[in-house]
């Protein structure tokens, strides 16, 4: 069923606290769901670089591991829905990351995906090549930031982030299902609801 800004479908198999979207852009953005256990206080991606700092192999390898198991039979996703316009989207989908982070989720449960133009990190670390642009993808030890065209050569993690922030119709429709379907815990969408809603339809 579509989604709702004021009562988003929340699926209540999944584990966490029931969430609830931003009023506007002027509340503070979601409060999504925390990791499980403490986590230790990590940061967002610096400044582009083309090469930044990670945690060390075991916690690399950890997190691989804890990546690759499949949600449970049957698990959908919670869906969070953020208000925003297409030129702020963006904006609230970092904000959604950071809150993210401070609530305790680790960088590498963290995929923002883009409908309309990359985020800077994207455009900045694909100036070094594919190769090496999703060499960090597949390091796992940060947030990974995508065109959400490429949704499909991502590979699963816990929260998937989608920034509504240009891009067709048919390009979103099919950005969304895709999304959802690369999210292991919580799905956050930020955009305009009505154009969410009615690209979404009753597939959610």
């Amino acid at each position: 069923m579509p989604l709702i800004p004021e009562e988003p479908q929340i699926h209540e198999s999944v584990p966490g606290p029931r969430v609830t979207p931003a009023a506007g852009r002027t509340a503070p953005t979601p409060r999504p769901v925390p990791g499980p256990g403490p986590r230790p206080a990590s940061q967002r991606p610096g400044p582009p670089g083309p090469q930044r700092g990670g945690s060390g192999p075991s916690a690399q390898r950890a997190s691989r591991d804890a990546a690759a198991k499949p949600a449970a039979a049957g698990a959908v996703p919670q869906i969070q829905l953020i208000p925003a316009p297409a030129d702020g989207a963006l904006d609230a989908a970092e904000e959604a990351v950071d809150l993210l982070l401070d609530s305790g989720r680790a960088p590498q449960d963290v995929l923002l995906l883009t409908t309309g133009d990359p985020h800077p990190w994207a455009v900045h670390e694909l100036s070094f090549g594919e190769a090496s642009y999703w060499a960090q993808h597949d390091a796992r030890d940060d947030v990974f930031y995508a065109d959400a065209a490429q949704v499909e050569r991502a590979a699963s993690r816990l929260v998937v982030v989608v920034a509504v922030n240009g891009g067709g119709d048919a390009a979103v429709g099919r950005a969304l299902p895709a999304a959802m379907a690369k999210a292991g815990a919580l799905l956050i969408v930020c955009g305009d609801p009505q154009r969410i809603n009615a690209l979404l339809g009753a597939g959610v």
